[in-house]
């Protein structure tokens, strides 16, 4: 194998009393695609830094090739002292060449001479990811690159990241992010490192089995307590399991909201006079909403008919700008519709968890935010010792009395889901809810989204975790139009493409003398494919997680590479396969609906 091109050997860091991690080996090829993943205050942050040489170990040796350049995007970019967007780009010794930065934020779609001081969280996040991505460099670490994007700058970030000639390590909690780009993986786990040849596609099956092989050497060793003291990580496992069973339910939610739901998104019920005692929450006839005067009017939502009813799970996709928080608003009453109705029931009553996680007073301990400084909570209507409550949200007791200033951004996250999560509702409003969060938090929102007795609107760019929570997706593009499907993210992506080819077919197509005969069924063939295609799917869905799971084996690369790089071949080819056969189905479906 070749030599790596960054090392770093025998890696120890003190935090406060102790070592934060110690021991660890870390070796970064010329091509390797790195995901980093540990839970929140695990130290995943500081290692890069680390591996970047902007902070020194206490224990260690970092060893570097020369002429390699290595560039770190930190999650906050560091801006003060800039004026302009432009300024942080191009500031300190080893800024980029201004041309390269200008073309990749036009592509990013960035005006580098916005103010840096009135600039928003996704403005500074692209014009970081400019400024990063022009330095061309030879090591890249990336630090929750996907936070305050929106989809479309997600997908044009995982291009480049894909055609990129270097390495790099990244540190995400989009899954779909990593499962497309990872194809090794670091685990940051109880101040250890392991390494896995297998991208994040193949990670859960990796650490079932690491947890499984503990649990047996510490029986073999009689040591059940000391096992105990890791409820955290098995709680993950087990949390894990538990949502497989809740996506069976979500998907048998969707088909419940297919049935009730016409062409338009609006739902075959009747509104009951006394709203207590329907499932309606939000019904909305015709409803548009625009802005500005004149020649700048834009209209944001045009001719909205939509009816939300209780446990409904509705995701909110769309670029930056194109109408999100306008939709929230409308839905939730804040602001009215300029034409059509929007009607919420009497009853409703909502909690909104949105982006502002530093509205917490930082010099407030968690008990006196969950608690009011007391022991005791009430979680809808049941009384639960702050203990207890918060173990729920991963927080060990130790943590009841730290500050929400020590707090880590995850950590703050958490802490703001258990403190709203715990007043009554019946509306639960989430905007970017997955920022700043791990993985394993994420697991454990997803379960209470699944477990919450009332309705969630949900705006993120999360498209694993829509796919995960969401009975019906709704896409905006700015220009007015709604789109709505049944299903989650993958769904929505997947009708938009069928959409997008149908348009491209028909500009092809060439005007005929005479009107041909209206066919009324699919073609032979085409009933044949509609017909065999969801088993096909279902063979390769099994496939792909029998060569993963085997992927999973660490020492699989050491002891036998070819069959490694067989099974990445075979799981990519399978992928391939399915993504057609999918878009195919969905082709023909269309067309068996236009038939009757």
């Amino acid at each position: 194998m070749a030599a790596p091109v960054l090392s770093y050997e025998k890696l120890g860091l003190i935090q406060g009393s102790g070592w934060l991690f110690r021991d660890l080996d870390i070796h970064i090829g010329a091509r390797d695609r790195l995901a980093l993943i540990g839970r929140n205050g695990a130290g995943k942050t500081t290692l890069l830094k680390l591996i970047a040489g902007q902070i020194d170990s206490d224990e260690g040796r970092r060893t570097i090739q020369p002429g390699t350049r290595v560039v770190m995007l930190e999650q906050e970019p560091r801006m003060a002292g800039c004026v302009t967007l432009m300024d942080y780009v191009l500031s300190g010794d080893d800024a980029p060449a201004q041309h390269e930065a200008e073309a990749i934020a036009d592509q990013l779609g960035i005006d580098l001479t916005r103010e840096a001081a009135t600039a928003s969280g996704g403005e500074r996040r692209r014009a970081a990811i400019a400024r990063a991505l022009a330095m061309d460099p030879d090591v890249l670490l990336l630090d929750e690159p996907t936070n305050h994007l929106d989809i479309h700058a997600i997908e044009w970030l995982e291009d480049w990241l894909t055609r990129y000639r270097g390495a790099f390590v990244v540190i995400s909690h989009d899954r779909t992010f990593l499962t497309r780009l990872t194809k090794q993986t670091l685990w940051l786990d109880r101040g250890s490192m392991r390494r896995a040849e297998v991208g994040f596609g193949g990670f859960e099956a990796w650490t079932d089995q690491v947890y499984a092989e503990e649990q047996r050497a510490a029986e073999k060793l009689d040591a059940r307590l000391k096992l105990e003291e890791h409820w955290l990580q098995r709680g993950v496992t087990g949390r894990r399991r538990r949502n497989q069973g809740r996506l069976t339910k979500l998907l048998e939610m969707r088909a419940e909201r297919a049935a009730m739901t016409g062409p338009q998104g609006a739902a075959n019920l009747t509104t009951a006079a006394d709203d207590s005692k329907t499932k309606v929450v939000i019904d909305a006839k015709g409803a548009s909403k625009a802005y500005g005067a004149n020649e700048n009017r834009r209209t944001i939502i045009r001719d909205l008919t939509l009816r939300i009813t209780r446990k409904d799970r509705i995701g909110i996709v769309g670029k930056n700008g194109a109408g999100k928080s306008t939709l929230l608003k409308l839905l939730t009453g804040e602001i009215e519709p300029d034409s059509g109705t929007v009607t919420r029931a009497r009853t409703i009553d909502p909690v909104i968890i949105d982006q502002q996680r530093s509205r917490m007073q930082p010099d407030k301990t968690v008990r006196e935010v969950v608690a009011d400084g007391g022991e005791w909570i009430d979680v809808l209507g049941t009384r639960k010792h702050i203990h207890g409550y918060l173990k729920e949200f991963l927080f060990a007791p130790e943590m009841v009395e730290a500050k929400v200033g020590t707090l880590s951004g995850g950590e703050r996250s958490r802490l703001l889901l258990a403190r709203e999560f715990a007043r009554p509702s019946n509306l639960m409003v989430l905007d970017e809810p997955t920022n700043d969060l791990d993985l394993e938090t994420l697991d454990l929102l997803q379960e209470v989204i699944a477990d919450y007795d009332g309705t969630v609107l949900i705006v993120s760019h999360d498209r694993d975790f829509l796919d995960r929570t969401v009975t019906m997706t709704i896409g905006l593009d700015g220009s007015g139009t709604v789109d709505m499907v049944v299903g989650g993210y993958a769904d929505w992506e997947a009708k938009r493409k069928v959409r997008t080819e149908a348009k491209k077919v028909a500009a092809k197509a060439a005007p005929v003398a005479e009107t041909p005969k209206a066919r009324t069924k699919l073609s032979y063939k085409d009933q044949r494919d509609y017909d065999l295609l969801p088993k096909r799917i279902e063979e390769l869905d099994a496939a792909i997680a029998k060569d993963e799971a085997a992927l999973a084996d660490p020492e699989l690369y050491a002891k036998n590479p070819k069959k490694f790089d067989a099974l990445m071949a075979a799981i990519a080819k399978a992928r391939d396969e399915k993504d057609a056969a999918e878009l195919r189905w969905l082709e023909l479906a269309e067309m068996a609906e236009g038939l009757g």
